[in-house]
């Protein structure tokens, strides 16, 4: 009898064990799932290691999406919360945080990485466990090639590379262009091919590729060469912690030339490391905080009072991914990860502050760049054109985008039109 009761104890536990597991693979405990309690959302980003300015900035701009949505009464009544991971900034990091935010945190969700070599490392991870995984601003094309469970809310890097090299040609009107790029990054990698490609087949010559590896420091020999070659335009498709050095040594070398770059730049720190040395230089990015539509001032006032700091393009980013994993979790009914997946791989013309965003089937954004000018003086980015993916046209009336007033651009600022490459081809 003594026998039978331990048994039937055991079933039952084994049965009641079963019974708290939701649709999504988590553990009903009260936090996650379907039932009550709040919404565990994992984080991820580097917060100490060699971009820390990119993950503080996502943390800072969901944790803002987060209270808001939360003031607002929640997602179907219930909170979201946020567990942070830092990953210092490396892929191996990447990949252990995410398992533990998985694993032993039971998050429904995975917001990050920022650095597309660590989004690729992590990416797996949530592709076998079938959770999803928005990624605000990897643009590498990579990324959400790994499976149906990842997507990401910015343009890719086909598109981001092909709008300097249509601005180099076109605007600065540059026949030749040299390359500094960072070889121990997917992102450098995926930019130079892409700036490359655009740039020749619009009549330009690449005459010489240069590279370096992350956290170096002496960058004087490889812009020794590029010198010698005298290029229009110096492409430099890397983070603000190399490129800033990378613009006083050109600098002092008696190179002049406009500095072309990437969303890699956006940082706070590039204006302390790179100083009047970064005039003229130009980037690719994904919203301009200058633009007057209220909703973009709303979100900049916000973060400002929060966070005692302008929001960059990174922070605008991390900020709308919480808002259409929001938005995703509401049109799902629920955290089943299935349903949730599907309902953010079927975002459409959802208003952002970086844009209206809609997924392709390849789960990319499809929206459009601004290039932006870099004011040293005033440590800023002034918005210089916006740049838009084939089929997509300047809205006339929609406030939210990121195409600029006249008034607030230089004088012979224009918007091209590019190919399709803002669709992952």
């Amino acid at each position: 009898m003594k026998n039978f009761f331990l048994a039937f104890t055991l079933i039952f536990s084994v049965l009641l064990s079963s019974a708290c597991v939701d649709k999504g693979g988590t553990n009903n405990n009260g936090s996650t799932g379907d039932g009550a309690g709040d919404i565990k959302v994992g984080v991820y980003g580097d917060t100490t290691g060699a971009t820390s300015s990119f993950g503080l900035s996502t943390k800072n701009g969901i944790q803002l999406a987060f209270d808001e949505i939360n003031a607002a009464g929640g997602v179907n009544g219930r909170k979201l919360q946020m567990i942070f991971e830092d990953d210092q900034g490396t892929p191996e990091k990447a990949k252990t945080v995410i398992s533990k935010l998985i694993s032993q945190d039971k998050v429904v969700a995975v917001l990050g990485e920022v650095a597309s070599s660590n989004s690729l490392a992590a990416a797996p991870v949530a592709q076998e466990a079938k959770i999803p995984m928005i990624t605000p601003s990897s643009t590498n094309p990579k990324v959400t090639e790994v499976g149906d469970y990842i997507s990401r809310v910015c343009f890719i890097d086909p598109f981001q590379g092909s709008v300097m090299a249509k601005f180099a040609a076109n605007t600065l009107k540059a026949k030749t262009a040299a390359i500094l790029g960072d070889n121990s990054s997917d992102y450098s990698k995926g930019l130079t091919q892409f700036f490359e490609q655009e740039f020749t087949k619009l009549g330009g010559t690449v005459i010489t590729k240069q590279t370096y590896a992350q956290k170096d420091q002496d960058f004087k020999a490889q812009l020794t060469q590029m010198r010698d070659q005298k290029p229009d335009v110096i492409y430099v498709p890397g983070y603000y912690g190399e490129v800033g050095i990378i613009a006083r040594q050109a600098r002092e070398l008696g190179m002049n030339q406009p500095l072309l770059g990437g969303d890699g730049w956006d940082s706070p720190e590039l204006w302390k490391l790179g100083g009047a040395a970064l005039k003229p230089a130009y980037i690719s990015n994904h919203y301009s905080a200058d633009n007057p539509a209220p909703e973009i001032q709303n979100f900049v006032k916000a973060y400002q009072a929060k966070f005692n700091t302008a929001p960059d393009s990174l922070a605008a980013l991390a900020y709308d991914s919480a808002k259409v994993l929001a938005d995703a979790i509401k049109r799902a009914g629920g955290t089943d990860s299935a349903k949730l997946k599907d309902a953010i791989n079927q975002t459409k013309n959802f208003a952002g502050v970086t844009g209206t965003i809609t997924l392709d089937a390849s789960r990319n954004a499809v929206k459009s760049a601004v290039v932006l000018e870099l004011n040293p003086a005033a440590s800023k980015f002034d918005f210089k054109e916006t740049i838009y993916p084939e089929g997509m046209t300047a809205p006339t009336t929609t406030p939210n985008t990121n195409a600029m007033t006249n008034t607030m651009s230089n004088a012979n600022a224009m918007t091209n039109i590019i190919g399709n490459h803002g669709r992952g081809q």
